[in-house]
């Protein structure tokens, strides 16, 4: 796998099943999130589902490329190494978004750094940014000009140090939170059993991924093209494929659906999870179910 070759596309033998069962794989998750997303009509998390089809293209345009050696096309390994890239931008910003219910969900908006609506706009608005970026840079990066494939190289850096940046700042910005309504709980949380730490400690699980992902990318870009990541395929695998898969089974099994119901005040998680702490006391003496209560 880590044999190279003279092209200037891959500087070593691709492999052709490592893609295609890597573009399955996200294929059958993304149509998952789609299926949970237009049911539940989480609107919101569209962005995350759109992550899973960048992901997916990205590794089947992949092993399309891989089984063109030795004449690779360079537009399709440019969309797909596009695809690839920016993908995590997608999944991000939907955890931002989450991040911002869970607050409100809660009303521990006085907890926040910034008004929860500030905060959303804030930490997308630089995802965003850091999408465009990568875009660019990946764009130039697919030129026949050496100078320009190196200026792209550049900005897809310059990206990646936007999407670190915003991405710690989201965890710092999620932890105090976490930290100030753990220790004086509003009296919302107090009242009911809200499954907010649920969602949030999963926010925490994917950020941690998202984040080794992107100082992964960061440090393969700037080793530059004859370094080991760049020139070795199983790094892509692991420290790519391996770790955005993981986001997508954790928020397909923790859905933010659920806050969702809870802030509208309707569907099943109204009736399985909000229950005042005087009734689990009575708990199970009391198991009629008029002890559940709407928030």
């Amino acid at each position: 796998m880590s044999d190279s070759n003279d092209n200037d596309v891959y500087k070593y033998t691709p492999s052709i099943a490592g893609a295609a069962l890597t573009a399955a794989v996200f294929g059958i998750l993304t149509l998952l999130h789609g299926y949970q997303v237009f049911r539940t009509r989480t609107w919101y998390f569209l962005a995350f589902w759109a992550g899973g089809i960048f992901d997916t293209v990205g590794y089947a345009l992949r092993a399309i490329s891989a089984s063109q050696k030795p004449d690779y096309q360079e537009g399709i390994y440019a969309i797909s190494q596009v695809g690839i890239l920016v993908a995590p931008s997608l999944l991000a910003a939907s955890m931002y978004m989450e991040l911002g219910r869970i607050i409100r969900l809660t009303d521990g908006q006085c907890y926040a750094i910034m008004r929860v609506t500030w905060l959303t706009k804030v930490f997308v608005l630089g995802d965003v940014m850091a999408f465009l970026v990568q875009v660019m840079g990946a764009g130039m990066l697919s030129s026949n000009s050496s100078s320009s494939s190196k200026t792209g190289k550049t900005v897809i850096i310059i990206g990646l140090i936007v999407q670190v940046v915003f991405f710690a700042l989201f965890v710092v910005t999620a932890t105090l939170f976490h930290f100030r309504i753990s220790h004086n709980p509003t009296e919302k949380v107090q009242k009911h059993a809200l499954p907010w730490q649920k969602h949030l400690i999963n926010i925490y699980a994917c950020s941690v991924l998202v984040l080794i992902r992107c100082v992964f990318r960061l440090i393969e870009y700037s080793l530059g093209e004859d370094g080991y990541l760049m020139t070795t395929e199983w790094v892509i695998y692991v420290f790519d494929a391996l770790l955005m898969l993981l986001v997508m089974v954790a928020f397909a099994v923790v859905h933010p659906s659920e806050v969702k119901a809870l802030l509208n005040g309707t569907g099943l998680a109204m009736k399985r999870v909000v229950l005042t702490k005087e009734t689990s006391l009575r708990m199970p003496m009391e198991e009629s179910g008029h002890g559940y209560h709407l928030v």
